[in-house]
C-alpha cells in the first residue's frame, strides 16, 4: 500500500460481526462473486483483493462497504496479530469504508471467487448507474469492444486502453460485463481510470464523433504507415467472428497489423495493445 494511504484519516463509522452463511449480505455477495452479471441486477460490483482495493481509493472512489475476513482485521471482532503486517495492511484498506463486516475465514470461503481467498473486498455501488456516467462521451479516445467473449480479454483491453491514454472504453452488446469479477480481476484496477460505456447498440455510435477504426487482415493500409486520426475509436471484435459487419460498415478506416511471423491473427487483446501503442507513440 503507497504512503499516502496509510497516511489517510480512517472513514470507519462501525464494525459488524457476520457468521451465518444465510446472512442476506453473505447471499449478495455470494451472487455477485459469482455470477458475471448479477451486479447488472443487483446494482453492486464486488471487488475482491487488496489490489484492486487499493487502486480504487487511489482514484477517489468512495467505498460505503468493506469485508474482511476475521485473522486479517485488527479491531473489534478481529483475530489478527498486531505483528502479522499483512493484517496491518488489510485493516487500513478496510477502514478507509464506512463500514466494515467482519466474517469468520470458513465463511469467507462460501463466497470467494478466489482459489486462494484474498480475505478482503469492497462492495460498491454500480458504477454508471445513473444516465450521465453512463452516456457516451463524444470526440475522445475510445475503445469500442464488439462482443468481444472471453472475460481476461476484456479486462486485458481496459488494461491496454488506461496505460495508453485511453478515456472511454465502449463494449456493444453481447460483451463480457465489465464490471465481473474475472473482467474486474483481469483489468487489475484500470477500471477506474475510464470511462466505462456497456450494453450499447451499434447504431449509437455514431454519438462518438470520431472516426472508427478497425484491424483487418483484407486492407492495404498497414498499421506502421497509414495516417490515423487523432482522437479516434479503436474497434476490436469477436475472438472468432472479428468485427461485425453492422459495426464495420461504420468505420472511416482498416488497417491490417503486419505479422511477419505468418500467424494469420493476433489474439484480440493482443492486437488491441499494438493499436494503441501506436496510436499513442505518434501523440507523443
Amino acid at each position: 500500500m503507497t504512503d499516502s494511504l496509510l497516511q489517510r484519516p480512517a472513514r470507519l463509522r462501525s464494525t459488524q460481526l457476520v457468521t451465518s452463511r444465510d446472512n442476506p449480505l453473505v447471499q449478495r455477495l455470494r451472487r455477485i462473486s459469482q455470477d458475471p452479471v448479477a451486479y447488472r441486477k443487483q446494482g453492486e460490483v464486488w471487488l475482491e483483493g487488496d489490489h484492486l482495493c487499493e487502486a480504487c481509493l487511489q482514484r477517489g472512489v468512495e467505498v460505503g462497504l468493506a469485508v474482511v475476513a476475521e485473522t486479517a482485521w485488527l479491531g473489534e471482532h478481529g483475530q489478527a496479530a498486531g505483528a502479522d503486517a499483512q493484517a496491518v495492511r488489510l485493516s487500513a484498506l478496510a477502514r478507509q469504508a464506512e463500514k466494515v463486516v467482519v466474517v469468520p475465514d470458513a465463511l469467507w470461503k462460501t463466497f470467494t471467487g478466489l482459489e486462494s481467498p484474498a480475505r478482503i473486498g469492497f462492495v460498491l455501488t454500480r458504477p454508471a448507474a445513473d444516465a450521465a456516467e453512463s452516456a457516451l462521451r463524444a470526440g475522445v479516445p475510445t475503445v469500442v469492444m464488439d462482443r468481444v467473449q472471453d472475460a481476461g480479454n476484456v479486462g486485458s483491453i481496459l488494461r491496454s486502453a488506461s496505460a495508453m491514454g485511453v478515456e472511454q472504453v465502449v463494449a456493444l452488446k453481447g460483451t463480457a460485463g465489465l464490471w465481473s469479477p474475472k473482467v474486474l480481476r483481469a483489468g487489475m484496477g484500470a477500471h477506474f481510470a475510464l470511462h466505462l460505456v456497456e450494453q450499447v447498440l451499434p447504431e449509437a455510435l455514431s454519438e462518438l464523433q470520431v472516426p472508427l477504426v478497425a484491424t483487418s487482415s483484407h486492407t492495404e493500409h498497414q498499421l506502421p504507415t497509414v495516417a490515423l486520426p487523432e482522437p479516434c475509436a479503436w474497434v476490436m471484435g469477436h475472438e472468432g467472428q472479428g468485427v461485425g459487419e453492422a459495426v464495420m460498415s461504420q468505420c472511416a478506416l482498416k488497417v491490417a497489423i503486419p505479422q511477419p511471423g505468418g500467424e494469420e491473427s493476433l489474439n484480440v487483446a493482443a492486437a488491441a495493445a499494438v493499436c494503441l501503442y501506436e496510436s499513442m507513440r505518434r501523440r507523443l
